[in-house]
């Protein structure tokens, strides 16, 4: 009792909080706006891009006489990703008969027989087949492997198997195809094999640990937007508050109850 009656004293005695100036308000409502703002902006681009290069790839292959821009005063976008759409869907459907099947064949017999274009081709053709076949082995497992000193792990993503050739000339007992994507760009990383036993399986998607990986730890499996919203603003407090330490003492005491607000949440503190 005695206890809780000091503990009111002293918050009773701390300087009141003062209120943040008109630049700090300012600062908190941009960033907070750029928060919400900058992943629609980022998606939007991203897509206008992608349907603008499939309309500049299409265009020449579409007839004049054919073109909307023909017939109206202004260029309509997306028009090259139907066609283009369209065009592998008809392609996709005459493979599927036995003429277009033998043609595909006759095709691919032409390519195997170039020197420089054959490696290309097939490297090519089973990339595609792995990543688009329903039947394909791409990323589907998520592990963990100690990497790249002990006590530390790393997110890799798990393929399939050594072929025999290669697995041959690899040590006793099974191994797997792994793939560990650098942080925050998950297109780039190192690819090796590694013994089965020596990874440990994630109950996560391919999704999640893509997040986890570009986010470098911020947005973690299973947690809300709002969490990881939070935790952007809980390392800018913290930042903030160390800054200040020097010239507002009651700065301390609040940094010291983020922190543990922060470890209460699993959150990396600053």
């Amino acid at each position: 009792m005695n206890n809780d009656s000091n503990q009111s004293a002293t918050f009773s005695a701390m300087p009141a909080k003062p209120q943040p100036g008109i630049v700090s308000r300012i600062r908190n409502y941009f960033l907070t706006g750029l928060i919400v703002a900058g992943p629609v902006v980022v998606t939007l681009w991203l897509i206008w891009w992608f349907v603008t290069w499939v309309d500049n790839v299409m265009r020449p292959l579409v007839p004049v006489a054919y073109r909307p821009e023909t017939y109206l005063p202004v260029q309509i976008p997306g028009l090259g990703l139907i066609f283009a759409f369209t065009a592998l869907t008809l392609l996709g459907f005459f493979t599927a008969n036995l003429l277009g099947s033998r043609l595909v064949v006759f095709g691919e017999s032409i390519l195997n027989r170039m020197p420089i274009v054959r490696p290309i081709y097939r490297t090519t053709k089973q990339i595609f087949e792995t990543l688009f076949s329903s039947t394909g082995s791409s990323f589907r497992h998520v592990g963990l492997v100690e990497f790249p000193s002990p006590g530390m792990w790393s997110l890799v993503f798990l393929t399939q198997e050594p072929s025999t050739n290669i697995a041959a000339h690899l040590p006793a007992g099974e191994h797997v195809s792994a793939f560990m994507p650098c942080t925050p760009n998950p297109t780039t990383g190192f690819f090796f094999y590694v013994p089965r036993r020596e990874v440990i399986d994630l109950d996560i998607t391919v999704e999640q640990a893509m997040q986890l990986i570009m986010s470098a730890g911020i947005i973690q499996p299973g947690s809300e937007p709002r969490d990881a919203v939070a935790a952007l603003a809980a390392t800018a407090l913290a930042a903030q508050a160390r800054a200040e330490l020097a010239t507002i003492p009651w700065k301390k005491r609040q940094l010291d109850e983020l922190d543990g607000w922060m470890r209460q949440h699993r959150m990396p503190a600053q």
